[in-house]
């Protein structure tokens, strides 16, 4: 039994964040209660990072990168799912990303990072997916690796970044990957990077690229893709946005407004390509992002994301979608669980 004292704060702490429902309340309460073995394992991360050695040893000492990363391993990762509920977790690669002006190296470290992840699932197929690394800005070579990762592999889907140096998604050299992904009608999730032009920005003291940079190059990379006509033209491709879209939401009816002169490449407009997309809430837990982006898309485009290691563990995620107190129980399933099972049906069992 929920020790009464335990409930009475968790129920007030709800009521003072505006959730009524008692529902939301209970969820809150069994879960902080249950010890880690006993937690059901229902919510699938579409947002959670790994760290193959090769990586590691191609990324030590690079910017962007985030200690957490180095010091993953599979273990950490399940150990962190169990304690949050979460039964599945797909993974990806995130900053400094694998590219640094060397084709060569950049392909040999996409395919390490592939054939260590497609073993990592075969290892515990329940437990992990992989968005498989991409070899970008290197065309040629990411063709040929989409092809391994989906034809040998069986990977469930392709990872990319908003930004390689200086060009985003959406630039016209990369239109053969695009076709190539719709033509598979890939799930392709997009992580934010920092590009070269805005790394070294001084903002303020103590600020770093994460702060800013990863949202703004996020909404960069969408209307890159929107913009270019890519959206429109290969409407199969299900673009997943990391970190509840970055600041697009909150801009979008302003950038919308110069869709008017690009009727020929956004025949709908800039809300209408918006609402296609999907987006996961990893480092988006919060009301004002939340907020905007629940204006933008229904609870059916939204996904449950950690960003672990470097970012929130699967515990806090789950707890502070129903602290938030915006979500109804039908919405949390959806976020938690349902809808990455209609894009990834082998996680439905």
């Amino acid at each position: 039994m929920i020790d009464r004292d335990r409930r009475r704060f968790l129920t007030g702490a709800m009521a003072s964040l505006g959730l009524a429902a008692t529902g939301g309340v209970d969820r809150l309460a069994a879960f902080a209660q249950a010890p880690a073995a006993a937690r059901p394992r229902r919510i699938i991360d579409m947002h959670h990072h790994f760290a193959p050695p090769a990586w590691v040893a191609e990324v030590k000492g690079r910017p962007l990168l985030q200690a957490a990363n180095t010091a993953w391993t599979p273990a950490k990762s399940i150990d962190d799912m169990d304690r949050g509920g979460v039964a599945a977790a797909v993974v990806s690669i995130t900053n400094p990303g694998m590219w640094f002006g060397d084709l060569a190296a950049t392909r040999r470290v996409a395919r390490a990072c592939n054939d260590y992840g497609a073993k990592l699932v075969q290892d515990y197929p329940n437990r992990f997916g992989l968005f498989a690394a991409m070899p970008l800005p290197d065309v040629e070579g990411t063709l040929k690796e989409i092809s391994y990762a989906y034809d040998t592999l069986k990977a469930d889907g392709v990872g990319l970044m908003t930004s390689y140096g200086d060009t985003w998604l959406g630039n016209p050299a990369y239109r053969p990957v695009m076709e190539e992904l719709n033509r598979r009608k890939a799930i392709v999730h997009v992580h934010p990077t920092a590009a070269n032009c805005c790394k070294n920005l001084e903002y303020a003291p103590g600020v770093n690229p994460g702060s800013m940079e990863y949202g703004t190059d996020t909404t960069r990379a969408i209307m890159g893709v929107a913009f270019s006509g890519d959206a429109a033209r290969f409407p199969d491709i299900r673009f997943i946005w990391s970190h509840a879209g970055g600041t697009a939401p909150f801009l979008a009816g302003r950038i919308d407004g110069a869709s008017a002169g690009a009727k020929d490449r956004l025949p709908n407009g800039f809300m209408s390509e918006l609402k296609k997309f999907y987006y996961d809430l990893a480092g988006a837990a919060n009301p004002g992002a939340v907020a905007s982006l629940l204006k933008l898309v229904t609870t059916q485009q939204i996904l449950f994301g950690t960003d672990f290691p470097p970012g929130g563990t699967g515990l806090d995620v789950a707890n502070t979608l129903v602290k938030l107190g915006v979500f109804s129980e039908s919405d949390l399933r959806a976020i938690d669980r349902e809808n990455a099972v209609r894009l990834l049906p082998r996680f439905k069992a």
